[in-house]
């Protein structure tokens, strides 16, 4: 079997990952431009600009950063950057979990072996991933806190989803869900919630079972919504849908590195560990996606429904310590005002409502999320 290292972070470090779509400024659709754009881009562009699967999406690192503001510094000047070069080639960055009126079946696959084995092993299932996320890293200290952090974390997934829901349209059709993405990711047989898993041995031996019995290619096909990275040594919370700007990016970004330091301090306090029933995880998830922000979550522990504002603002007291250790007070401070007004969603359906026109969702909530 492989021994995976995991190389941990003595720092709660962070870095973010933003996929955007790429649209044709004159139709609005996507438009397979990833390699075209890519070369109108600076030589380290393998490290910051990545292709994904479709070539209508380009991925966006920031460097690993101290606070969100470095991070959010970082990711402005490298979104400088592609704007420019977008602009030279017609093209817009969407911002949101799936394209308003785009099809999956026109859209075209990176032509690299890792993807094409992909598409290969998963058929129509890898084909309509037409979908644009925001992943968060945080730095741990070891492969079995990682693990932990994974398992306990999973409770305030849902709360993520609602807040940055922001895939309301799916082939052209209001679905009715906040978050049509999650749905689509939840297809793959290794995305959604992660299994259980007790310690970094299991996970070890859980990654090595499956590749070595033709389950997945590589380690890099697991796509739980939370997973242990340890090359980078992080806990990757992979949950929530693209937000539709920087600041909503930003203020979730700050929501999770609160959130993995402060279940970290947690576990070296010697906390015990509160067992939440996986159906309610999937039960409140189910919520997320469907409703958004008018979620009704059910509390793990007193099993009240809470609304998102509720469990927005409790998260902000209890985390209010931790982010002003960390530097993010104000960003986590906008989580809560996110839940109170829109995400992304809420936005999309209120262009179309107003225009009348998916075009027009497209066109309005590109130019307002330019920096």
């Amino acid at each position: 079997m492989t021994k995976l290292q995991f190389n941990g972070s003595p720092r709660p470090t962070l870095g973010i990952e933003i996929e955007l779509g790429l649209v044709d400024r004159q139709t609005m659709a996507l438009s397979s431009a990833c390699k075209r754009l890519l070369e109108h881009l600076p030589d380290e562009k393998g490290e910051f600009y990545k292709p994904e699967l479709m070539q209508c999406c380009i991925e966006l690192n920031s460097d690993v950063s101290d606070t969100v503001a470095d991070a959010r510094g970082d990711l402005e000047k490298k979104l400088r950057t592609v704007q420019a070069a977008c602009d030279e080639l017609d093209l817009g960055l969407w911002w949101g979990g799936t394209h308003p009126f785009s099809r999956w079946q026109d859209q075209c696959v990176t032509q690299t072996e890792r993807y094409q084995s992909l598409v290969e092993l998963l058929q129509e299932m890898a084909r309509r991933l037409i979908t644009h996320g925001l992943h968060v890293h945080v730095g741990v200290e070891s492969g079995d806190k990682a693990v932990m952090i994974c398992d306990r974390i999973m409770q305030y997934l849902p709360t993520l989803l609602a807040l940055s829901a922001s895939s309301p349209f799916w082939q052209g059709r209001d679905t009715g869900l906040a978050s049509q993405r999650s749905k689509i990711m939840e297809g793959l047989p290794t995305a959604g919630l992660p299994t259980l898993m007790r310690n970094w041995s299991e996970y070890v031996w859980l990654v090595n079972h499956m590749v070595e019995t033709g389950f997945i290619n590589t380690i890099r096909e697991i796509w739980w919504d939370v997973r242990p990275h340890h090359n980078f040594g992080t806990v990757e919370v992979r949950v929530c849908d693209m937000p539709g700007n920087m600041d909503d990016v930003c203020g979730l970004a700050a929501l999770v590195q609160c959130l993995v330091r402060y279940l970290s301090d947690e576990i070296d306090e010697g906390t015990y560990q509160f067992d939440c029933h996986p159906m309610m995880i999937r039960q409140n998830k189910w919520r997320a996606s469907r409703f958004g922000l008018a979620a009704p979550l059910v509390n793990s522990y007193n099993y009240r429904s809470q609304s998102v504002p509720e469990v927005a603002e409790k998260l902000g007291r209890q985390l209010r310590d931790v982010s002003q250790e960390l530097g993010c007070e104000a960003e986590l401070e906008h989580v809560v005002a996110i839940s109170k007004s829109s995400n992304g969603a809420i936005q999309q359906r209120a262009v179309l409502e107003r225009t009348g026109q998916k075009t027009e969702v497209v066109r309005q909530l590109i130019e307002a999320a330019r920096i």
